[in-house]
């Protein structure tokens, strides 16, 4: 059955570029946890069905965990923000942020390496580093430059033709083999036809489409998803307009071809992206297989990456320059939103923002009185590593900011340390740049927050019904303060005494229908302009 579906759709490939799309839960395709990696509105266009499953729940047609604000941006809102600024480089460090920083980073400060740009206001950016160029295996991050080696490939193979990268991107199916061994991530397996999902480590046999494994790869950070999008991109490379092949082709590839060789064009499919794409390969490299089989059939040398490395990184993807505008966009959007915020990302006080993440760690333990080994917390080596591009708050992007973080501090919950480094950063720069007054007759941005959002209607407009009842209580002459949004005692007060002046249930509790009672009132009274009652 196997091999009569690979060869159907060899056949039809060309020519029913939607099939697989609409019959992926035919081969029960595995969706990582629901909310990861990719705007949720992105089924239709990669066939990523977990997208679906996770809009039904924010818009309460299926039951499940709904995501933050943050994490529902559509499409047409992840963009890239430096691509009108080509000619953008990293400014000199600015001691006195750097300092800011450090300050931050407390005793252990020489055991970090940190990079900080503030891109709030595009005509005044502001750049800290500290240790900018301390090596350090990135761990996970390095993820991103594999990414960067599939889409470096298909744009060789179809420069001029973005539907046919596509295509191989939506309707190569992918089978887990040896390659994909072994990893304790786990993904989520999701059967579109029936709804139901089982959340385990991906296992041979597993079938999934290339996008699909790049997004479990990024998302999850699975190495088992990142071990078989390796195997795919030396595929890539070797075949190029060719591939996919069939998969007695593949097998015979792997097996006649000399582990040296092998060697040689993942080198050249990985690491030639790099240096082509502006980026220092003795700065910034992804070395080997993400898993232990892949190590063994292909051999690979060492990983690192710096803070400045990193940051680098992630100006070119923002400026479009990561091989060109389509696959910048589409790296950015497989980091937004992770399966879950967990480290830099975790931080409470990010959750209506937009976070662009990756994040990867190694820790070791060696015997040591006294010392208990913990995940993350290794004493022989602790290495946390963070990348994450912030846009805050979501939509608004009253602050643009990129960090890049790589520490070793050991014996310190590594994890624990870098949330708490998002939440000073976060803190630090809302005070740089403060909130604007609206202007007369506007209302704060936070009362028109959520727009457009997907699943997000409902929260959004219990939020600007408070705004909207401020507003009301103002124009019947209340003195409730400021308009903020909040129903606090005095707002609740007033909302009270217009109840039992209009003989209502005096609850304090307001509504659309309520708001309207006011402005007509207030209208009635001469207190308001007739053509503001709505």
């Amino acid at each position: 059955m196997d091999k009569y579906a690979a060869e159907f759709l060899g056949t039809f490939r060309n020519f029913v570029p939607m099939l697989l799309a609409g019959c992926m839960g035919l081969w029960l395709v595995l969706q990582s946890t629901p909310g990861d990696a990719y705007p949720l509105d992105g089924y239709e266009s990669t066939g990523i069905g977990r997208l679906q499953a996770q809009r039904l729940v924010q818009e309460g047609k299926k039951p499940g965990k709904k995501r933050p604000a943050g994490e529902l941006l559509p499409l047409s809102k992840v963009k890239l923000r430096l691509v009108d600024q080509p000619g953008f480089s990293l400014p000199k460090a600015d001691p006195a942020l750097t300092e800011q920083v450090k300050k931050m980073l407390g005793s252990h400060v020489d055991r970090y390496g940190i990079a900080l740009l503030d891109l709030s206001d595009l005509d005044h950016p502001r750049y800290a580093e500290w240790n900018g160029n301390q090596h350090q295996n990135p761990g996970s991050v390095g993820k991103i430059l594999v990414a960067l080696g599939i889409f470096q490939a298909l744009a060789d193979i179809y420069p001029d033709d973005i539907e046919a990268r596509r295509r191989i991107l939506r309707e190569t199916i992918i089978t887990a083999d040896d390659f994909s061994k072994v990893d304790h991530h786990t993904v989520l397996i999701w059967n579109e036809e029936t709804g139901e999902t089982t959340r385990r480590p991906i296992e041979p046999g597993d079938r999934a489409s290339l996008w699909v494994y790049l997004d479990w790869m990024l998302s999850p950070s699975s190495n088992s998803a990142a071990g078989m999008v390796q195997k795919n991109l030396i595929l890539l490379k070797h075949y190029g307009k060719d591939y996919p092949v069939s998969a007695e082709e593949e097998a015979r590839f792997f097996k006649e071809t000399p582990r040296e060789e092998l060697g040689k064009i993942f080198a050249a499919a990985i690491q030639s992206p790099v240096t082509r794409n502006g980026l220092d390969i003795d700065m910034l490299r992804q070395g080997s297989f993400l898993t232990r089989v892949g190590k063994q059939r292909v051999p690979g040398t060492t990983s690192y990456a710096t803070p400045r490395s990193l940051m680098e990184l992630s100006v070119k993807m923002e400026q479009g320059k990561l091989v060109d505008e389509f696959s910048s966009l589409e790296i950015k959007r497989l980091l937004y939103v992770t399966e879950r915020r967990i480290r830099y990302g975790s931080s409470g006080v990010l959750r209506d923002s937009a976070v662009y993440f990756k994040s990867g760690s190694l820790y070791s333990c060696e015997p040591e009185e006294g010392f208990v080994c913990k995940k993350y917390s290794g004493n022989k080596r602790n290495y946390m590593n963070s990348l994450a591009i912030i846009e805050s708050p979501a939509g608004q992007d009253r602050l643009f900011y990129m960090v890049t973080v790589l520490s070793n501090v050991l014996r310190m919950n590594s994890a624990q340390d870098h949330r708490d480094l998002a939440r000073a950063i976060h803190g630090m720069l809302k005070q740089d740049h403060p909130v604007k007054p609206p202007g007369p007759g506007e209302l704060p941005q936070s009362a028109t927050f959520g727009e457009g959002f997907i699943g997000y209607e409902a929260e959004r407009q219990a939020v600007r019904l408070k705004f909207e009842t401020q507003e009301a209580l103002l124009g019947l002459g209340y003195d409730i303060g400021e308009i903020d949004g909040i129903i606090g005692a005095n707002t609740r007060k007033a909302i009270k005494d217009f109840q039992q002046t209009q003989g209502l249930k005096a609850d304090g509790n307001t509504s659309v229908e309520l708001v309207q009672q006011m402005r007509k009132v207030a209208q009635e009274k001469g207190l308001i302009r007739a053509d503001s009652v709505q």
